[in-house]
């Protein structure tokens, strides 16, 4: 007799029989509505006409597929240090899977607060330590209490949802931080004396009537002002490294690669033929932390001839660096020559005049077989907005021979004529030297323009405005900061008929993902810096890696 029968006798139903029942019930209504019955129907018809050995692997296959996409159920901000020895942030997400919460990631990204005012900060001192700690400590707190609230039950695929999040959040803190600095200039003027007006005509007259100190009419024109600071808001790094994160997430619960995943984003169709970024390889500093005179190359680079693998290019950089440190070290006098390496990776040699390193690629290219022109080129990083001496108006370009906006221009000529092998500058003048950038473009021609530092960080929400120097043919994007995957993806789209650039900190770290983000974003190059630090050829590896895996899937373009 069924149950429905045997209640409706006239029998006596016991509490707990009534309860089993109602139970019973319930039960096959919870697993009508959620399709249980009609898919183990389905399976178990299945799997008798295929007989798999493993039954429940098949079965666990099976229900695998209709099990709910995973969802983000906290995110855990930790303090790490990069590869100067500073703290930055790393954050990792645990994801709801099969109603397991699970580890999927980490993900961390470098972060740099350069000032751009013109001074120079030293990130050793006490004071950019402090800073740097609280913009740390600041991260964590966003990382572990408000975001991880915020973005509980986002699907990491959705990463336009994940970085719009991000983006609102990062705008209101922004947003409170310049209202608080702003009361607090207000407050420190209200508190400070009111100074005497100036008088008028105050320059002091010479016996002659001139005033006094004053140049002839042949003085040299003034250089325009700074444009004030990028604005940097303490913590900022948590958001960047949180859409990395989610990025990262969203690959690895696929199974696919993330540069696969990021070109996905893109909206690009990803049958096509895949090419890989032609490397920017640092390979000397004679900037102004190198012990010569010349304060202007504060990377010497080299680049490969389109057509050359990754691995091939990097195997003979690093015999032109072999080649060049025993030249080095052969010359010197007194012990060896080469004992320092940059923060970017490359060999730190000092020299008095500009044509002096350019000088010594060339001879060790030579000695070695290698045609410079024609199986690679090469690149300075001038780094000019960290050169301008504003009180003589003038780049401190070698210590004791400063030169005015109009002579570095005359000098850049003369190089680039001497050395036709030198096909691009990065940062050659500041922002602000509109005029002069004009001219150099001109001048160059064919040659590459590129802004780095020069021109002010390119992204969506802060960049309203804000028009690049005339002549620039690239720019140098770096996943930093406040900086999302989005944002990156937007700014590569923005800028398609310029040459884009995925770049490097000095501030960097041993996550490798830098080198999927520059495969996916399809971009023309990739500046990873030097061949000397184990978190630079951890990027150049993986690249290498990418490249040996498209050539597999024959989808490799450009060999």
């Amino acid at each position: 007799m069924s149950y429905r029968g045997f209640f409706n006798s006239n029998s006596r139903v016991s509490k707990q029989d009534q309860e089993f029942y109602d139970l019973k019930n319930r039960a096959v209504e919870y697993y009508r509505a959620n399709g249980v019955p009609q898919k183990m129907e389905c399976v178990l018809n299945e799997m008798f006409f295929e007989k798999p050995d493993d039954v429940y692997g098949y079965l666990a296959n099976y229900f695998s597929r209709l099990s709910a996409p995973p969802v983000i159920s906290r995110i855990l901000g930790k303090e790490v240090y990069d590869g100067k020895g500073q703290l930055t942030i790393q954050a990792e997400i645990f994801c709801t899977i099969k109603n397991e919460e699970k580890s999927v990631c980490s993900a961390v990204i470098s972060s740099h607060c350069e000032a751009r005012d013109g001074s120079v900060q030293d990130p050793g001192t006490i004071n950019e330590s402090d800073k740097r700690k609280d913009s740390v400590t600041t991260a964590l707190r966003w990382i572990n209490e408000p975001l991880s609230t915020l973005l509980k039950g986002f699907e990491p695929r959705d990463q336009t949802g994940v970085d719009k999040v991000l983006r609102d959040f990062f705008m209101a803190r922004f947003l409170e931080d310049q209202e608080r600095q702003s009361q607090e200039k207000a407050n420190q003027q209200a508190s400070d004396p009111v100074p005497a007006p100036t008088p008028p005509n105050v320059a002091s007259k010479d016996k002659k009537g001139g005033e006094k100190g004053k140049k002839s009419n042949n003085a040299e024109k003034p250089v325009p002002p700074p444009e004030p600071p990028v604005p940097v808001l303490p913590g900022c790094m948590a958001f960047g490294s949180v859409s990395m994160a989610v990025a990262k997430a969203a690959a690895q619960l696929e199974g696919i690669p993330l540069y696969q995943h990021v070109t996905a984003l893109t909206q690009k169709q990803f049958t096509k033929e895949i090419h890989i970024p032609l490397p920017m390889v640092t390979l000397l500093s004679c900037g102004k932390m190198s012990p010569g005179k010349l304060n202007l190359m504060e990377e010497v680079i080299v680049i490969p001839k389109a057509g050359q693998s990754v691995r091939q290019f990097v195997t003979k950089v690093l015999e032109l660096q072999r080649e060049i440190t025993r030249m080095v070290n052969a010359a010197a006098k007194t012990g060896p020559a080469v004992n320092a390496v940059s923060d970017c990776g490359a060999l730190v040699i000092g020299y008095d005049r500009p044509e002096q390193p350019l000088d010594l690629v060339t001879e060790a290219s030579n000695n070695l077989g290698f045609v410079l022109g024609d199986e690679m080129y090469l690149a300075i990083n001038c780094a000019a907005h960290d050169l301008m001496d504003y009180q003589k108006g003038k780049y401190d370009v070698i210590t004791g021979a400063s030169k005015s906006p109009d002579e570095l221009v005359d000098m850049y000529e003369v190089l680039t004529s001497k050395y036709p092998a030198l096909i691009a500058l990065i940062d050659p003048l500041r922002k602000e030297d509109q005029e002069q950038w004009q001219k150099l473009s001109s001048m160059l021609g064919q040659s590459y323009l590129l802004s780095e530092d020069s021109s002010k960080p390119v992204s969506p929400h802060s960049n309203e405005g804000m028009l690049p120097p005339p002549g620039i043919k690239g720019f140098i994007l770096k996943q930093t900061n406040q900086t999302t995957v989005t944002d990156l993806i937007e700014i590569t789209q923005q800028l398609e008929d310029a040459v884009t650039i995925i770049g490097t900190t000095s501030g960097e770290t041993c996550d490798d993902s830098l080198a999927d983000l520059a495969v996916g974003l399809g971009v023309k190059f990739v500046k990873l810096g030097g061949l000397c630090r184990g978190e630079r050829l951890t990027k150049y590896n993986r690249l290498i890696s990418i490249e040996e895996e498209l050539a597999q899937q024959g989808i490799l373009a450009g060999l």
